[in-house]
This record gives C-alpha cells, structure tokens and sequence, in this order.
C-alpha cells in the first residue's frame, strides 16, 4: 500500500506539468493583447511594445511558459490586470469559499443519496422505490441554473427565510450567517450529484444482495439489518466512491454556474470575470487550481479504494 501510495503521488508531476502546459498554451490562443489591455484602448503602439518587452510576450511561447512555471513553482502566479493584485492570494481565499460550498454540497449528495439507493435496493419494487426511482430521475434533469433560479424565488422570494445572494449578510459576519447562505446554492449544486449517487448505489447494492454469500448469511439467520450494513453496503461502495470522486469533477464544474446564478464569491465567479475582462494571468491561475485540485481528488479516490475493499492490491 506504502508503495502505491509514493507511485500514485509522483505520477501527479507529469500529470500537473500537463495540466499548466495545457492552460498557458489555451490561454496563449484566447484573442486580446495583455499589455494593451494593461495599457487601454488609446494607448499608442510604441508604450505597448515597450510594455510587451519588459513582459517578455515578444519572446517564444516556450520561454514564456519556462518563466511562468519557474514563477508558480516559486508561489509567483503573476498579476491580475484587472485587479492590481497578486493572483494567488485572491484565488487562493475565492477557492476557499468555493470549497465550503462544494463539501457542503457532496455531503447533501451522500448523506441523501446513499441512503436513498440503499433503500431502494432492500425494497426493489416497491411503492417507495419507485418514487425514488422518479425522483432521481427529476434530479438528474433538471438545468443547475434553473434550479438555482426556483430556489431563489421559492425560499427568498415568497418565503423569505434564506438569503439568495452573496456570502454574507453586512453587519452580520459569522458562521451561522455563512452556512445560511450556502444552504440555496449548496442544495442547487447536490440535487444532480444525489440523484447519481442513489442511482449507483441502488445498482451495486441489488448486485452484492444477490450474490450467494448474501443468500448463504440469510440462510443461517443473519439479521438483515447485520446483512445490508456490515456486509452488502461494505461490498458495494467500490462503484459508489467512484462514482462520488467524479461528481466532485461535475460540482468543480457545476460550480461556476449556481455561484452565477447566486453571486457567490468562489473561483468560479473570479474565472468568468477574468474571461470577460481578458485577465490572463487570473484565468490561468484559477484553472491551474482547479485541475491541480481534480488531481488531488481523484488520489483520494484511488487511495479510498483499498481502505473500502482489503481485495484490492495496489502493485503488492
């Protein structure tokens, strides 16, 4: 395991190097000048020359992109030209916020939707189990956006006990008015990821109780509270962690929409912003965060496998 362990994490340093080559080279074909962006509109072609020099853009890609790593490697990430600012501090405290709003989100998506599809699976057929079944299916279709949008009017709107945008309400700066906020967007964000996790978790649960040491437990009088909970679920959760390490992808990438829909100040927001305002260096880090946070994500998937499942070897 210990070695699986040291494989898995040096072979995110290719991976990662991929990832930040991927972005300078995108970020190098987006349309718009930097330097005259720095500079406006009216700015005369000689002081955006100059500026591109003492930039370094007039030289090759590839000696760009050389300065640009050498600088996130040093915890440089550039400059925003919109902001003024240094990048990593401000997409730094923007992810943060975008984390709590993603953990809280896949904490409503498992705490809901595992026990749903257990459920479902104990029950196949029945009335309960086939309103799940709907369910799920409404989740699993319904736009994030949209959602967003009936939440809003629903519980601010005509209701009014939830706040509907921002992270915080002024003057009122604390934990409970944080997670009040969060509630809307959060519950946005989960409703696809819960419906696809109670789907998956039905599946492999109605998979593990048929096979014949489940029949065999039942035989010789095993509670069935014992069967589902010590044994089935155990067995089964290999295609639910899986399917949980993917949707924390769909939310990184789901995110930016519900903190659109609700203004919310993560690094979805920031990405969007930097895009319309042709800020470089912002967008390229943002992006480089949340890939090299995918990264570590899907790790912790692999990882989760062997703790899950004692049959899985890992090169041992």
């Amino acid at each position: 395991m210990t070695r699986y362990v040291v494989q898995r994490l040096l072979s995110l340093l290719p991976v990662l190097l991929g990832v930040t080559l991927l972005v300078f080279l995108v970020m190098q074909l987006a349309p718009g000048d930097p330097a005259r962006i720095m500079l406006g509109a009216h700015a005369n072609e000689e002081s955006v020359t100059q500026l591109r020099r003492d930039l370094g853009l007039d030289q090759p890609w590839y000696v760009q992109f050389a300065r640009w790593l050498g600088g996130v490697l040093r915890g440089d990430w550039g400059r925003s030209i919109q902001l003024k600012r240094e990048v990593l501090p401000y997409i730094a405290g923007r992810f943060q916020n975008s984390a709590y709003l993603m953990l809280l989100a896949i904490f409503m998506a498992c705490g809901m939707g595992v026990p749903a599809g257990i459920l479902s699976a104990v029950r196949q057929y029945s009335p309960g189990d086939r309103i799940a079944m709907v369910l799920v299916l409404i989740g699993f279709s319904t736009p994030v956006f949209w959602l967003g949008i009936i939440l809003q009017i629903v519980f601010g709107l005509w209701f009014g006990i939830l706040p509907v945008s921002g992270i915080q309400t002024p003057g009122q700066a604390g934990t409970l008015d944080l997670l009040l906020h969060m509630v809307l967007p959060s519950l946005a964000l989960a409703t696809a990821p819960m419906a696809i996790i109670a789907r998956m978790t039905r599946s492999s649960m109605l998979e593990v109780i048929r096979q014949d040491y489940m029949r065999t437990a039942h035989a010789k009088g095993l509670a069935e509270r014992v069967m589902i909970g010590r044994h089935a679920l155990r067995n089964s959760l290999i295609p639910v962690v899986t399917i949980i390490g993917l949707q924390v992808g769909y939310l990184l990438g789901g995110d930016i929409l519900v903190e659109l829909v609700f203004s919310y100040p993560g690094i979805g927001l920031a990405m969007v912003t930097g895009i319309l305002a042709r800020d470089f260096p912002l967008v390229q880090g943002a992006i480089l965060m949340v890939a090299a946070s995918y990264v570590v994500v899907n790790l912790v998937t692999d990882l989760a496998y062997a703790y899950i499942d004692p049959r899985i070897r890992y090169g041992e």
